[in-house]
């Protein structure tokens, strides 16, 4: 991989890392509790608590995302970034750039 494609994938990665954080901003402003003085129905207050466990997952699922990006971008200029962990193999570019954070090709994430 050249020092223009890494340097390509690290902006990629930067611009994703504030986009994931942006949503889960978005959705934690959603997950607030509901009080019980807030006088709404009991169809109504199951139907947010529902939606508040549906938001607390995609919270995690951002947080784990984020994670993997910035673990990403820390190995960005390693020698190794683009080759997959098991087999060593070239990761496709195309895989990479739809998920940066990968570390497996295609074959060995089967």
């Amino acid at each position: 991989m050249t020092d223009k494609e890494k340097t390509l994938f690290e902006e990629r990665i930067k611009e994703l890392i504030l986009k994931h954080e942006t949503e889960m901003k978005e959705l934690q402003a959603v997950h607030k509790p509901i009080g019980p003085e807030n006088a709404i129905g009991r169809i109504s207050r199951m139907d947010a608590i529902h939606n508040k466990s549906i938001a607390e997952a995609a919270i995690r699922t951002k947080k784990e995302k984020i994670s993997n990006l910035k673990h990403a971008l820390s190995k960005l200029h390693t020698p190794n970034f683009g080759q997959c962990s098991r087999c060593g193999q070239d990761i496709k570019m195309a895989r990479l750039i739809y998920m940066p954070e990968s570390s497996l090709c295609m074959r060995c994430a089967r």
